[in-house]
């Protein structure tokens, strides 16, 4: 058994670093199997010495965020406490940086290296594209970099588009007209804008079309120009449909294609365009390709259970 002390200088610090009831360090003991006390401004840290190293780089870690302006949560100690057991605590810094703000004033920032790795793909390539889980912010943050870039006038107008495929339930059988048996399928487009930018902003800005929120069938024969584009659930598109959205690219236009390659939805038998884009257009340059896994997943910690039991039934060849 060892002991180390932390020193910490704030007591505002403090109260972040426990959390409500003390959750954060009631974590760090059970993930480290190490015991922490507090003693006033004094951290006191006692288990196996691997143990106590851990959780002290983990502690280190957090206050450092802190210091940055950082909001702990169980969500980013989680995820810290993992890079500290794979030797790589010092890549946590590397998550600071801001997309943009939303009409909430709350700053949006990449929670994890995966979805740090996407934003600079983003910034740095005209077309991404975004392969992974379900809650590992591709859409979100697509749409964030959309937002910033509206803003820093880098474009003229945002489109967003995803493929209406019927999951079960036939268009036809839906109530309305034609956009409000679509609009259906593209609330998740509407919500991450609502939060962006505010409702009364967007629905301004999107009767000037200045931002399009539109089914894919409704992009054929175009070309768009001054534009960043998001297709959405591209897994769900055919190679045909992946190809006509990707030839719309216009000039001072930047695309990014996100979609979940497990959970397709077209009729069987149909090939996903999703996949047939990442083996085509891996080794172009301007096209980056970003592929998320479970441990970029930013929901609920069942997700990712959920996730990887699902990878692992698959992988074992269970029907």
């Amino acid at each position: 058994m060892v002991e180390q002390s932390i020193s910490i200088d704030k007591l505002d610090h403090i109260t972040g670093l426990f959390g409500n009831f003390d959750e954060n360090i009631i974590a760090i003991e059970n993930g480290f199997n190490v015991k922490i006390l507090n003693r006033g401004s004094e951290l006191k840290v006692s288990g196996e010495t691997q143990s106590v190293e851990k959780a002290v780089k983990t502690i280190d870690g957090l206050i450092k965020a802190m210091v940055r302006g950082e909001t702990i949560n169980s969500q980013n100690l989680r995820y810290l406490m993992r890079l500290v057991e794979e030797g790589n605590a010092e890549k946590f810094e590397k998550l600071s940086g801001c997309i943009c703000i939303t009409s909430h004033g709350k700053p949006v920032k990449p929670k994890t290296l995966g979805q740090k790795n996407y934003v600079e793909a983003i910034k740095n390539n005209t077309i991404v594209l975004g392969i992974g889980p379900a809650g590992t912010g591709k859409t979100y943050l697509a749409v964030a970099c959309a937002v910033a870039a509206y803003r820093n006038k880098e474009v003229s107008r945002i489109v967003l588009t995803r493929p209406a495929v019927e999951a079960g339930e036939k268009l036809g059988f839906l109530p309305g007209d034609l956009q409000n048996k679509v609009d259906p399928y593209l609330r998740p487009l509407y919500d991450a804008l609502y939060d962006m930018m505010g409702s009364e902003n967007f629905l301004k800005l999107q009767e000037r079309q200045t931002i399009e929120v539109a089914p894919l069938a409704y992009m054929r024969g175009r070309t768009l120009d001054d534009a960043f584009i998001i297709l959405d659930e591209a897994q769900n598109t055919t190679p045909e449909q992946m190809k006509m959205f990707l030839t719309r690219l216009g000039y001072n236009s930047k695309a990014v294609i996100t979609g979940d390659i497990t959970q397709v939805d077209l009729p069987e038998g149909k090939k996903s365009g999703l996949l047939d884009a990442s083996k085509i257009l891996h080794d172009i340059e301007g096209i980056s390709i970003n592929y998320f896994t479970d441990t970029d997943v930013v929901r609920h910690q069942l997700v990712q259970k959920i996730i990887r039991a699902y990878e692992k039934y698959e992988r074992e060849g269970r029907h």
